[in-house]
């Protein structure tokens, strides 16, 4: 379970006070995906965040009950001047896993041949973006949290065998992904809620949910 109770999150721009979340509470539960739509700016990614306890709230409690991924794409975890290799045996010990297992499945899955053994730091955005996506994957997880749909690298041949090795996790798994676009929740969640000026309205289905986000889109 993921549980926010009366949080509130807000950032001083430099000309005004943008509010994020406003003293909100909802809770997601273990086998119940849902989806979030809010436009550009809302704080789709800074929610997502809060979620995976990267940033805390200014106000409420957060409470986490399960096995909580990092955001797909999120690289904040991984050292720059280390190689992969040396990024997933780490990253496998501070999760408490074997790290032989999670390096050999990292080094298969992403592909990168001797760049696997080079830093991280040396790496393309593709290549940084495979390297992450394999790391999460090699980690297992009660709750999967996605911004803004599934990342795409140029490799074809990268994306089909992840991608396969996603969706057979995410039949067991529950997921929690924001967009600004329905059709990126679609593949994930019949549970939807609409983050509009700090509040959270939840709906039983993602047309619910779409019905007031397009009024409220259509109508800026």
């Amino acid at each position: 379970m993921l549980e926010f109770v009366e949080v509130s999150k807000s950032f001083w721009t430099g000309e005004r006070r943008k509010v994020i979340l406003d003293r909100a509470s909802f809770r997601v539960e273990l086998g119940s995906s849902l989806g979030i739509l809010a436009p550009n700016g809302a704080g789709k990614t800074t929610l997502i965040k809060m979620m995976a306890g990267l940033e805390k709230p200014d106000e409420g409690h957060i409470y986490r009950d399960a096995r909580i991924s990092f955001p797909l794409g999120f690289m904040g975890g991984v050292v720059p001047r280390l190689s992969a290799c040396e990024n997933s045996r780490y990253i496998a010990q501070l999760y408490g896993l074997d790290a032989d297992y999670v390096e050999a499945f990292c080094r298969w899955v992403c592909g990168i041949e001797e760049y696997f053994d080079m830093p991280i730091g040396t790496y393309s955005a593709g290549m940084r973006a495979r390297f992450n996506f394999a790391l999460m994957l090699a980690l297992d997880f009660d709750i999967y949290l996605i911004d803004e749909g599934m990342p795409q690298t140029t490799d074809a041949e990268f994306n089909r065998k992840a991608g396969s090795i996603l969706a057979e996790r995410l039949k067991n798994a529950t997921v929690v992904i924001v967009s600004h676009q329905a059709q990126t929740l679609e593949k994930f969640a019949r549970r939807a809620a609409v983050l509009r000026d700090g509040h959270l309205y939840e709906f039983d289905t993602l047309e619910e949910a779409k019905q007031l986000y397009d009024y409220d889109t259509q109508g800026a």
